[in-house]
């Protein structure tokens, strides 16, 4: 009985791991004084401003890995900090820097979607939580994942 407990335990916590539904990201971690304050706008603060923020992958086989670069630049007057990145999924993984991106630098951030299990239309984010005012940005992709005819 012990067993069959545990093994729904497990079936359902796989099956939460993909839940489509957005999840609110923290901020409180992100600290920027400057956002606070009146006269904020004079103060200086990192931006973060992507190349491309929507990236459609097409059509992919179901099972297949789709990687996308996500090049920014930080267009602010002082450095940007990234505290974190999650996509939207479990199946959607971001990777980003973890060391301060200077004024007027570039860098990326590296999102990998594994399509197995997904069939249809698809549309993933990723929110990334920074200094920056607001604290959170979004990027996305989308596209189509073209599931095996059953025989």
């Amino acid at each position: 009985m012990k067993k069959v407990i545990l093994s729904i335990a497990v079936v359902g916590i796989l099956f939460s791991s993909c839940d489509e539904e957005s999840k609110e990201l923290s901020t409180d971690i992100v600290t920027n004084d400057a956002t606070a304050e009146e006269g904020a706008a004079e103060k200086a603060m990192p931006k973060i401003s992507f190349e491309k923020d929507l990236y459609d992958f097409g059509e992919i086989s179901q099972g297949e890995k789709v990687s996308f670069s996500y090049s920014f630049t930080n267009i602010g007057d002082a450095d940007l900090v990234i505290t974190s990145a999650q996509g939207s999924c479990g199946c959607t993984v971001p990777t980003w820097p973890k060391e301060p991106i200077k004024v007027g630098a570039t860098a990326q951030i590296d999102v990998v979607f594994d399509s197995n299990g997904k069939s249809g239309k698809q549309h993933k984010q990723v929110t990334i939580v920074a200094n920056t005012s607001p604290a959170t940005n979004v990027v996305a992709l989308t596209g189509s994942v073209i599931a095996p005819e059953e025989k």
